[in-house]
C-alpha cells in the first residue's frame, strides 16, 4: 500500500464573501477563495516586495454553514484540508476544464481580540459517512492545534515520571527534577 500524503494548511483572508448553494440532493456547499499574502526582500534593491496567492477551496454540509453564519470578506481564518483536482466539460463552450482546490476539513475562524473575536475551531467528525447522512450542527472546540481526536492518537504518555528513581547524590534530586533516561 502506498504511504502517500495530501495535506493543505493556509492562513489568510477571505477574498470576498463565500458563495452558498445546494446540490441536487440537497447538500450544502461553500465555495470561497483564501488570499494567503507572503513577502521577501528582492536581492538586487533591497527592497521588501509582496505578493498574494488567492485559492479556491470548498466545504462541504457544517463547514459551509459555519462559513455561511460567521464569515465576510476580508475575515481571517485557517483552512485546513486536502487538495483535490478534477475535470469536467464546459456545456456552454464545449471546453474541458481542470479545477484545482482545497477541500475543507477543518476550519478555524481567526481574529484580533481587540476586535472582539474568538479563535473557534470547527472539524468535519471522524465519520464521514454520518456527515453525508445527516447534516449536524457545528461543534465549536477551543483546543487549538492539539492531536486529540486525530486517527493514530494515543492520550496515554508511555513513561510515568513517578515512578523514575532519582539519584539523592544528583543535583537534581535538591530541585524537584527527574532526569529523563532517554
Amino acid at each position: 500500500m502506498a504511504r502517500d500524503y495530501n495535506k493543505v494548511i493556509l492562513i489568510g483572508r477571505l477574498a470576498r464573501d463565500p458563495l452558498v448553494s445546494y446540490t441536487p440532493s440537497k447538500m450544502k456547499v461553500a465555495r470561497f477563495t483564501i488570499a494567503c499574502g507572503r513577502q521577501w526582500k528582492d536581492k538586487n534593491t533591497g527592497e521588501i516586495r509582496s505578493q498574494a496567492d488567492f485559492i479556491t477551496c470548498v466545504a462541504w454540509t457544517y463547514l459551509a454553514e459555519v462559513l455561511e453564519k460567521y464569515t465576510s470578506k476580508g475575515k481571517q481564518l485557517m483552512v485546513e484540508g486536502r487538495l483535490s483536482v478534477r475535470d469536467f466539460d464546459d456545456p456552454k463552450t464545449g471546453t474541458h476544464k481542470w479545477i484545482t482546490e482545497v477541500v475543507a476539513e477543518n476550519i478555524i475562524l481567526l481574529g484580533s481580540p481587540a476586535q472582539g473575536a474568538q479563535h473557534q475551531n470547527f472539524s468535519l467528525p471522524q465519520d464521514e459517512a454520518n456527515v453525508w447522512a445527516q447534516p449536524q450542527q457545528p461543534q465549536p472546540s477551543n483546543d487549538f492545534g492539539s492531536l486529540r481526536g486525530e486517527v493514530g492518537f494515543d492520550d496515554a504518555f508511555p513513561l510515568d515520571f513517578s515512578q523514575l528513581d532519582g539519584d539523592t547524590n544528583d543535583s537534581s534530586a535538591n530541585t524537584g527534577e527527574v532526569e529523563i533516561p532517554f
